[in-house]
């Protein structure tokens, strides 16, 4: 017969064995969210970048960011093929692989509109699929707290979305569907922010890293509104990339919360 005393002693570790297992799974739950959600930042800066060096603005660092930038999805991807093992997320996986694979042949080619237009419209398709991949893993982990990292992180996506229809603008895509694909982007930036920002989640060091992002997105928020009036591309490219590096730090604490 069991003693009480180790019956108890029995039942207290199991209790922290479960409670240790499911901070385990909390953590890897947020670090593949994390991950996810890098990934529809890259569908957006990729294109981005592409973009810029064929404008011949901030040549040099868009060509870097362009090849880093393919370098990073791959590698992301490959993490997330090993990780994930639901058949759903799996599936479409494969099609991400299949649409990097070509967004990768068309930025070896020659800068032009035809191919300009196609990129535009894959890498839409690849935001798409991304944020489908990321609510599938948070939707297969079933932990709420994975959706303020999916939020910050959106906000990555978001910096490079807008700089990619602020550029695409001035290379001659001037249609009301890039302008309105703008300025939703900019206004959904505007309402998460204000949310993260009033996060009870948030320590000193996350709401001084909103701070400065806010600082920096006064500055260029009049730039995306006006774009009609002609820009400073220049200034776009290097505020949009400073906001998204604070939002990257800003996502990888929440996900360590």
């Amino acid at each position: 017969m069991v003693k009480p005393a180790k019956l108890l002693i029995g039942c207290f570790f199991t209790v922290i064995c479960l409670l240790f297992s499911a901070q385990l799974l909390a953590a890897d739950a947020s670090t593949l969210v994390n991950i996810a959600g890098q990934q529809r930042m890259l569908s957006q800066k990729i294109v981005k970048a592409y973009l810029f060096q064929g404008e011949r603005v901030r040549t040099r660092k868009a060509r870097k960011q362009l090849k880093e930038g393919v370098a990073l999805f791959r590698k992301n991807h490959q993490t997330l093929l090993i990780e994930i093992a639901d058949p759903t997320i799996k599936q479409l996986l494969e099609f991400v692989g299949t649409t990097i694979d070509e967004l990768d042949t068309l930025i070896q080619q020659k800068y032009g509109h035809e191919n300009s237009a196609r990129l535009l419209a894959l890498s839409d398709s690849l935001l798409e699929v991304s944020q489908s991949i990321v609510e599938k893993i948070e939707l297969s982990f079933n932990l709420q707290q994975t959706a303020i990292v999916s939020e910050a992180g959106r906000q990555r996506m978001l910096s490079q979305r807008i700089a990619k229809y602020y550029i695409a603008y001035q290379a001659g895509f001037q249609g009301e569907e890039v302008v309105a694909q703008l300025n939703k982007a900019v206004n959904e930036f505007d309402i998460a922010h204000k949310r993260l920002m009033g996060s009870s989640r948030n320590t000193p060091e996350i709401t001084r890293e909103l701070e400065r992002v806010e600082g920096l997105w006064v500055v260029v928020r009049a730039f995306f509104l006006n774009i009609e009036k002609g820009g400073l591309p220049v200034t776009v490219f290097s505020t949009c990339d400073s906001i998204l590096k604070h939002m990257h730090k800003i996502t990888t604490m929440y996900a360590e919360l």
